[in-house]
């Protein structure tokens, strides 16, 4: 297990660091979404992630609905495929909010 951590790279671009998992995922984890106000267009890289399950599909849910909410534009780089994989079982790659991978696509507005 790697301890989740988001880094900061400034002007609204964020790395996530680590596994986005049930036991990586906390309630503090979940109510730390002020890092989703640093800008109107939030850039969230997953390229980091190691290991991923509905936990971290449902984070990501969260924060769409957070920038949604404060009317932020909310993007994801990177997807794991676990993610992906994750979203089509849920049936959440058919809303506009997950694009479905097209083969060599790897950047996701949300």
């Amino acid at each position: 297990m790697t301890k989740l951590s988001i880094i900061d790279q400034g002007a609204g671009h964020f790395i996530i660091d680590g596994d986005l998992t049930f036991s990586t995922i906390d309630k503090q984890t979940v109510k730390a979404f002020g890092f989703l106000k640093a800008s109107k267009h939030i850039t969230i890289d997953l390229g980091r992630v190691s290991c991923t399950d509905s936990a971290g599909l449902a984070l990501m849910i969260e924060w769409i609905k957070y920038t949604r909410h404060n009317r932020a534009h909310i993007v994801f780089k990177n997807i794991p495929e676990q993610l992906i994989n994750l979203a089509r079982l849920s049936g959440f790659d058919k809303t506009s909010h997950f694009a479905t991978q097209t083969e060599a696509v790897q950047d996701f507005e949300l």
